[in-house]
């Protein structure tokens, strides 16, 4: 399944324009090629990047962290704690390697992707959930990674790691 995923994944990088897999030389396989830099993290799971010159804000696809900047809505628990932690992965000026899947936008026309930092080709949405500071989300038909998403979150809540405990 994880082969076919794969697979999928890569096609779609491939049909989708930006989502190009073209990674840096074999002497460092864990640099990636950047087509984008961070400008700014708006909160757990939304960052603006700037791809050709031009600001995008981008939704990570797969996860969902608390809300801190949603108008007419509270803080809610553990969300300064996610945006904090995603500002840690991307301080402004880190060059990344968007991907993106299916769809390219939600209905608040924000760019959907796959984010990698193009130093050590860590894989964003990953680490959130992984670390947990993000929830599982699902919009199919983007669910490229959602088996790795699903088994990061059962992780996290084993270890009981970040959002658990505001679950108590």
């Amino acid at each position: 399944m994880r082969s076919l995923i794969l697979c999928v994944a890569v096609s779609l990088m491939t049909a989708c324009g930006n989502g190009d897999s073209t990674a840096a030389p074999a002497s460092d396989p864990t640099m990636l090629e950047a087509n984008a830099l961070v400008e700014r993290v708006v909160d757990g799971d939304t960052v603006v990047v700037s791809i050709d010159g031009t600001s995008e804000h981008m939704r990570l696809i797969g996860i969902d962290t608390p809300e801190t900047v949603k108008p007419n809505s509270p803080v809610e628990c553990f969300g300064p704690e996610a945006s904090a932690f995603t500002k840690s992965l991307l301080p402004e000026g880190t060059a990344v390697r968007v991907v993106r899947d299916v769809e390219a936008r939600d209905d608040y026309d924000r760019l959907l992707g796959y984010l990698y930092r193009a130093d050590d080709g860590l894989f964003v949405n990953l680490e959130i959930i992984r670390s947990g500071y993000a929830s599982l989300l699902t919009f199919p038909p983007n669910i490229a990674h959602v088996d790795e998403f699903r088994a990061a979150a059962e992780a996290a809540r084993r270890a009981d790691l970040g959002l658990i405990a505001c679950a108590r």
